[in-house]
């Protein structure tokens, strides 16, 4: 299974393009997606979640793309998308909105009120099923909206800058899960943080003004570094080195 960009042009009204002509495919179990701001990952992110429409070119996900009504409902229980920003659904509570997340992508009411109470188990959540939504912390609202995903028994998950703002405990219990959903799901994170990335992910796509610098497995992506120390280090290293700008 894969998620393939071929040809793909993207731009916001008048503005000169975000993508333009750019094909890729990410066929790995874990695959973080690196870049600095403005380098168009969200957007990338955006277009494989059918959330936005290329201006031309195609996004595929296991052969199906999301070109007609029928087909992305079919496309959308398949790829997950967690946006960077999860808004709580005034009034609901965590397993109420989890429940509703699985409805959106065309489950019964009764089917997804059931399955919302594993899926929220799955991320740790179960003590805080009956809190509104609207109060819980950043992380937790994170880990509510991958466990939404999972109502829907998503074949790919997307993550838009999932750790930003969390703190380093939020950010270890983050890291805990990706690498459980990876063992039965495709992940695909979108970050500019650099940790963690051996322990995580299985290949490193380095994204800048549009454009794939870097695509290959973790191990690969530390040896541009040429061994300068810690795997951390050399993340960093390797980095800079292909968009020449620190994480």
């Amino acid at each position: 299974m894969a998620l393939t960009f071929a040809g793909v042009s993207f731009r916001y009204g008048r503005k000169s393009g975000v993508l333009s002509d750019f094909s890729a495919q990410f066929e790995s179990p874990s695959t973080v997606l690196l870049g600095p701001n403005g380098a168009g990952k969200s957007t990338l992110m955006a277009l494989a979640a059918s959330h936005l429409t290329p201006t031309s070119g195609r996004v595929c996900w296991n052969g199906t793309t999301p070109s007609t009504r029928s087909k992305r409902a079919g496309y959308r229980r398949a790829v997950a998308w967690i946006p960077q920003q999860i808004t709580p659904v005034p009034g609901l509570t965590v397993r109420e909105q989890v429940a509703y997340a699985g409805w959106l992508k065309g489950l019964s009411r009764a089917s997804a009120w059931q399955v919302s109470e594993q899926a929220i188990a799955r991320v740790g959540l179960e003590k805080l099923a009956g809190r509104k939504s609207h109060e819980v912390s950043g992380g937790q609202l994170r880990r509510m909206g991958i466990a939404g995903a999972l109502t829907h028994q998503s074949e790919i998950v997307l993550m838009d800058e999932p750790t930003a703002g969390l703190d380093p405990t939020q950010r270890g219990v983050f890291r805990d899960l990706v690498a459980e959903l990876s063992e039965s799901v495709r992940v695909v994170v979108s970050t500019h943080q650099t940790e963690d990335l051996a322990d995580l992910y299985q290949e490193v796509v380095v994204l800048d003004a549009g454009t794939v610098r870097f695509q290959g497995s973790t191990r690969e992506f530390h040896a541009l570094a040429d061994g300068v120390g810690s795997p951390r280090e050399n993340a960093e290293a390797a980095y800079t080195l292909l968009v020449g700008r620190e994480a």
